[in-house]
């Protein structure tokens, strides 16, 4: 029992360790691949086809202006604001659920960031635990411009496409500071599901999204901060 309290103490001290380096080093270093991307490409070897992955890494500053915007319009309006958690939003979506009404999602874009860069993709309680603790990590670790400079490098906007350089390429056949704001709009219109939502051929549904999110984008306080945007 000794010993097996000693292996336990020294993998759960491994896990802190190498948890904390791993979101350092992510501070500094782009994020070139995720556990999504591994497991879709799995997946579609499994399926008989040939693995489909389009990302390309850029900087924020060569992301356009209207994408953080967009995207924090469409899921997550107090980003700047709050330390990884919106309680807000939370308490709201325990009231809806009680109510019966439409679940709705409470993730912050700091939260899934930290799914998409350090977790896998199904749900689960141990893996809201594990997507917490990641998350007080970046927050303490990361700045703001950084985790969305993640964030919109490796989330999913389409099938095997990952990243704003991808969906400008593939989807609006241009590079990701050439977006319009239109297009940013279309882009985060498509995250709550970007498989069955394709921003590059929107439907109808799509396109109300897209008129309502750049409603929003007005009413949200710019980001970066001008001054903030080549820190």
């Amino acid at each position: 029992m000794k010993k097996l309290k000693r292996w336990c103490m020294r993998l759960v001290l491994l896990f802190f360790v190498s948890s904390i380096g791993a979101v350092i080093l992510y501070r500094f270093i782009p994020v070139y691949v995720t556990p999504l991307m591994v497991t879709r490409c799995i997946g579609h070897l499994f399926d008989g086809e040939s693995p489909r992955l389009y990302h390309r890494w850029v900087p924020l500053e060569d992301i356009s202006r209207h994408l953080p915007m967009a995207v924090i319009a469409s899921e997550d309006n107090r980003f700047a604001e709050h330390h990884g958690f919106d309680f807000d939003a939370i308490q709201q979506a325990i009231d809806e659920r009680r109510e019966g009404k439409r679940r709705r999602g409470a993730s912050t874009i700091s939260q899934q960031t930290a799914k998409n860069v350090f977790l896998w993709e199904r749900s689960s309680w141990v893996r809201k635990g594990f997507e917490a603790y990641f998350t007080v990590l970046i927050e303490l670790f990361w700045s703001k411009e950084r985790i969305m400079e993640v964030y919109l490098n490796s989330i999913e906007m389409g099938d095997g496409i990952y990243g704003a350089e991808a969906v400008a390429k593939h989807h609006f056949n241009t590079t990701p500071d050439r977006l319009s704001r239109s297009q940013c709009a279309l882009i985060a219109a498509s995250l709550p599901n970007p498989l069955r939502f394709d921003s590059g051929h929107p439907s109808s549904y799509l396109y109300r999204r897209q008129r309502k999110i750049m409603r929003l984008m007005k009413l949200v306080p710019v980001f970066p901060e001008p001054e903030k945007k080549h820190n």
